[in-house]
């Protein structure tokens, strides 16, 4: 009956959110999901711009591929954020699995993070030792920062004039697509509901560890942890390796 209960509620919820009946829209959902899924990164529209066509990009909408890809590139910046979080022993799960669920789920997973890592600390217990992706992560933090950054000024562009030879218009036209797209799409409704997450965890976040940063960093990190992504950044950047992380 529990289980029975939960998929009716995910029914129910389902309803309530942009997009209209579950069923009606599943199976345009599939296929934008796979669309997507395949213009990871814009690494297979930038192949074949330049002639290079193993597999032919799907062509959907930049507005729905430049914000898939901000918030994949948004998600890729947080693992260095979490694997050097200094509450990050109370969590007793993976931090891998908690990040790969986060890039390519959603992060909803990080709520139960965030309030795990709001308990008192364990005096006797001894620090984990890092992953090896956590250690890859943590010293390739600055790399990370300019990979997920550059992704994220891409899909921004990409959205305001990629394809231009598709007619997907000015962007006029495509703001109203954007407009139309959150509010009968439930994929995007997602994405946005990512966004407003990352906007209150990357401040606390950040703020929570700021000592990881620089001394002479922590001014200005500590006042742009609060500008989307920037903030993360200029984190990732500005990281003390001198100090153990």
């Amino acid at each position: 009956m529990g289980r029975r209960g939960g998929l009716y509620l995910v029914a129910l919820l389902a309803s309530l959110c942009p997009g209209g009946s579950y069923m009606g829209h599943q199976f345009r959902h599939n296929q934008l999901s796979v669309g997507l899924s395949l213009n990871f990164f814009f690494i297979l529209p930038l192949m074949n711009s330049v002639g290079v066509r193993l597999i032919d990009s799907p062509v959907l909408h930049p507005m729905a591929e430049g914000l898939f890809n901000f918030v994949i590139g948004w998600t890729f910046m947080f693992a260095p954020l979490l694997f050097t979080d200094r509450k990050r022993d109370r969590y007793k799960g993976s931090l891998d699995i908690l990040w790969g669920f986060q890039m390519f789920l959603t992060n909803t997973f990080l709520i139960p993070y965030m309030a795990i890592r709001l308990n008192e600390g364990d005096a006797e217990n001894t620090p984990r030792k890092p992953s090896q992706l956590g250690s890859v992560m943590t010293s390739g933090a600055p790399y990370v920062g300019l990979i997920g950054s550059a992704v994220c000024l891409i899909s921004t562009l990409w959205a305001l004039f990629g394809r231009p030879d598709n007619n997907f218009g000015g962007i006029t036209d495509r703001w109203d697509f954007f407009v139309n797209y959150l509010g009968s799409e439930r994929l995007a409704y997602a994405f946005i509901w990512d966004i407003c997450l990352y906007m209150i965890f990357q401040p606390w976040l950040i703020g929570d560890n700021i000592q990881n940063v620089q001394k002479s960093k922590i001014g200005p990190v500590n006042f742009l942890k609060f500008v989307p992504v920037v903030g993360l950044v200029a984190y990732l950047l500005f990281l003390d390796f001198d100090e153990e992380l």
